[in-house]
């Protein structure tokens, strides 16, 4: 065994996986990874099962160190700066770490989660099946509550296999789908054509429960309080400012606000990896869209192992390369002398063939 030690990490960092299914009816929330994509790419460059446990690393930089030996892990989610001892490491790839190695993660850039899963995964004590992290409940393993400097796992060792990169799908562009409702009966047309009308962004408040969204006030028909009911990944209620809050995947398994739309299963890891103050809108499909996209994002994941080619990598000796002379015959292109070539002079004729008769 090895271990992989936090040697330095921000806010919004934990271990995640693919949720806790099974318990909302006793009000037990799911959690799990903000973007399943991104945890599924990083397991399978590792040999894990797509959505074992990993380490979801928030907007802010991280780094961590090898101990005790080697550690195989990969990196996929929002881009960002990645080296080990000042030599870059690429996005959506396996590197192994030696012992005593760090890797150093910088700001993500165009997004804000990062996954580093680990080969063999993250260990601990599973509840209702899952080790991921919900602070709020206490819940998650080895620790319950976001990672700190300090913090260490225990790993399998590295097995040494050859270093992969993964080919993911283009991503999506466009609006963030969704279904309207279950509660836009609660909203006039016009506040209805508001919400789909406008541009969003994401406030800086948010979290893994919710995503609070900053523009128009959206209006009610009947006041902003319903009967309590059930909630899902993504669903948008309006609670009375009129401001909507998308629910993530912490939210509480019920709510007393009406819910004007309902994000798409394939779009909820597009809405989480959405930095904050980033305009966006969203667009109205239909069940039957959303349901094929839906059965699309499935495949995606299935598909992940057939994505995957060797790395590749090339260590480059920069220092070697700054002492070669590597331009030892340039030209120069307004300076003919440089590169024009002169005509060979023509043969002179054998003396013996001017004798021949």
């Amino acid at each position: 065994m090895s271990r992989l030690v936090v040697a330095s990490i921000g806010p919004a960092s934990s271990v995640q996986d693919g949720g806790r299914h099974g318990a909302q009816r006793y009000g037990l929330t799911v959690s799990g990874a903000m973007d399943r994509l991104s945890l599924a790419a990083a397991n399978t460059l590792v040999g894990n099962e797509p959505f074992a446990a990993a380490i979801e690393i928030g907007p802010f930089g991280a780094s961590f160190t090898a101990r005790d030996g080697a550690v195989r892990v990969a990196i996929s989610g929002a881009p960002r700066n990645a080296d080990i001892a000042g030599s870059a490491v690429a996005m959506d790839t396996s590197v192994t770490l030696k012992d005593g190695e760090t890797l150093t993660l910088g700001f993500a850039r165009g997004g804000a989660f990062t996954y580093l899963a680990i080969e063999g995964a993250i260990k601990g004590e599973a509840v209702f099946g899952s080790l991921a992290v919900n602070a709020r409940a206490g819940l998650g393993s080895p620790y319950q509550r976001p990672l700190q400097a300090g913090d260490e796992f225990t790993v399998d060792a590295a097995s040494g296999a050859p270093e992969l990169r993964i080919e993911l799908p283009k991503p999506a562009s466009g609006p963030i789908r969704v279904l309207l409702g279950p509660q836009d009966d609660e909203f006039d047309d016009a506040n209805k054509a508001l919400f789909l009308d406008s541009e969003w962004k994401i406030s800086a408040t948010s979290d893994r429960m919710g995503y609070r969204l900053e523009g128009p006030a959206i209006k009610h028909l009947h006041g902003h309080n319903i009967v309590s009911d059930g909630t899902v990944n993504g669903s948008i209620q309006v609670p009375g400012n009129g401001a909507p809050i998308a629910l993530m995947m912490d939210r509480g398994t019920s709510g007393g606000y009406p819910k004007i739309a309902t994000v798409i299963t394939a779009d909820i890891g597009r809405l989480a990896q959405t930095s904050a103050g980033t305009a966006f809108r969203f667009k109205a499909v239909s069940m039957a869209e959303a349901q094929d996209e839906a059965r699309k994002f499935a495949q995606a994941i299935r598909s992940l192992p057939d994505r995957l080619r060797s790395s590749d990598i090339v260590a480059l000796n920069i220092e070697a390369l700054s002492d070669a002379n590597v331009a030892g015959y340039a030209v120069s292109a307004v300076d003919a002398g440089t590169w024009q070539v002169t005509a060979e002079p023509e043969a002179t004729t054998r003396p013996e063939a001017e004798s021949n008769p």
